[in-house]
Formats: structure tokens, sequence, C-alpha cells
């Protein structure tokens, strides 16, 4: 019977991503009354969701990139032995039990997940195409808000936003009083959370001596660079290059 577990030896190997999605999260919205375009309270969330799954999951990733209700993991060790079917069903898993207590939420929500397997070089440009997809993402939001605080119906904003490309986006925008380009960071690139190591000041009676230790914690940056720029690119292969250094 064993044989008819379908993938369940399937392995993949690092380094990789793991893409976490929100499923039918429109109605989770609606549940929590979040507001539209954005809600600060449900980023804090995803932030939240982020970083336990970095310091509490078991599975220890090296850092995430999370918008909307999309996170990815990096990952430069695997656990399970890379089992694939299992690092798909505890990362959709935990998330889900994650956002569920944050929210106190009476019903249950579900995410999925999927294996990106990357080089150092793609690695980044995965990241760079994740990031476009937060500003479409951010661009469409706020012209969905806008066109239903204008009385039309979600059918009739979906038909007016079909085609519309960023120009026109930004134009309508504009007409309104908002700067799509200066709206908060988190919203507009998502936020990285990650590992830093920082230095407390003890004291060691034993020795009667101050002391200096380095100590990990896990930090959030809600307003990184664009990935596809100069800087960004610099940005991110810190982040890689350290996490293959902590191996």
């Amino acid at each position: 019977m064993k044989r008819r577990e379908i993938y369940s030896e399937l392995r993949t190997t690092a380094p990789c991503f793991i893409r976490i999605d929100g499923r039918a999260f429109r109605s989770v919205t609606e549940a929590l009354g979040l507001e539209k375009p954005f809600d600060e309270r449900f980023s804090s969330a995803m932030e939240m969701v982020s970083s336990l799954l970095l310091g509490g999951s078991g599975l220890s990733p090296e850092f995430a990139y999370t918008f909307s209700d999309e996170i990815n993991l990096f990952f430069t060790k695997l656990p399970f032995f890379g089992r694939v079917e299992k690092l798909d069903s505890v990362a959709a898993s935990f998330a889900s039990s994650a956002l569920t207590i944050e929210f106190s939420l009476r019903e249950p929500v579900s995410f999925d997940a999927r294996v990106v397997p990357v080089d150092s070089g793609t690695a980044i440009e995965y990241l760079i195409w994740r990031q476009k997809e937060a500003w479409r993402n951010h661009n469409n939001a706020y012209c969905q808000w806008a066109l239903g605080q204008d009385g039309h119906s979600a059918k009739e904003v979906q038909r007016m936003l079909q085609g519309m490309n960023t120009a026109a986006m930004h134009e309508l925008m504009h007409s309104r009083g908002i700067n799509l380009a200066e709206t908060p960071g988190w919203q507009r690139r998502g936020l990285v959370v990650h590992r830093a190591s920082e230095e407390v000041s003890g004291y060691n009676p034993k020795e009667d001596e101050a002391v200096v230790t380095q100590r990990i914690r896990i930090v959030s940056d809600r307003s990184p660079p664009l990935f596809n720029s100069e800087e960004g690119r610099v940005y991110l292969s810190s982040l890689i290059s350290g996490a293959n250094q902590g191996n």
C-alpha cells in the first residue's frame, strides 16, 4: 500500500523557495471587515506569520518576502530530506493555523504551497518577478477600490480594468488625488522578514567584567528597495549570500 502514496518520495534540493498563497481570501477579507485598498492589520498579520515560519515552524527558512496574501520562503537547507509533499503541506498548514490564531477566526482559512528550485542568480530574478507582481497587485487594488467607490459593480470594475496599462491606472488615481508612486513602501514593494545579528551588552559575574555577545533576532523591513534597481540587487545579493554563509 505504501507504493500508492503518490509523489511521497518526490524530493527537491536547496536552494529553493516555497511560495505560499492564500486560497479564496476575498471571503476572508470580507469576514474581517478589512480596509480597502490595503489594511495594515492584515499586513502586520502576514508579517507575523512570516516571522513564525522563520522561527517557530521547524522549517527554518533563511528569510521571507511577503505581500498581499503571499509569502515566499528562501531555503539553503531543507527539512524532511527535501520531500516536496512534506515541505508543501507543512508550510501551508502552519501558515493557515498561524493566521487563524492571529485573527481569532471562527472559520478556517487555507493556503496552498509550491516549491521553486533556484540557484543564486535565479533567486534574485525570482524575487524581482514577485515584487513586480506586488506592484501590479498594488495598482489593481487601488483602482478596484476607487472604481467601487464610484458605484461600479465588481463585474463593471473588472471590465473597466481589463487591459488598462500602468499609465492609465496612475492617471485614474491622480484624478482622485492619490499618487501610486508615493503610497507606503510595504504596499508597493512588499516586505522582507529576515534574521539579523545584534550586539547585547551584559555582565559576567564569574569574571566580574562587562561582556558583549551576539544575539540573532528576526526583524522586518517594511520598505525594501526596488529589487530591479542596482540598490535592490545588492540588497538581495546580501540577503542570499548571508543565508549561504550562515551554513
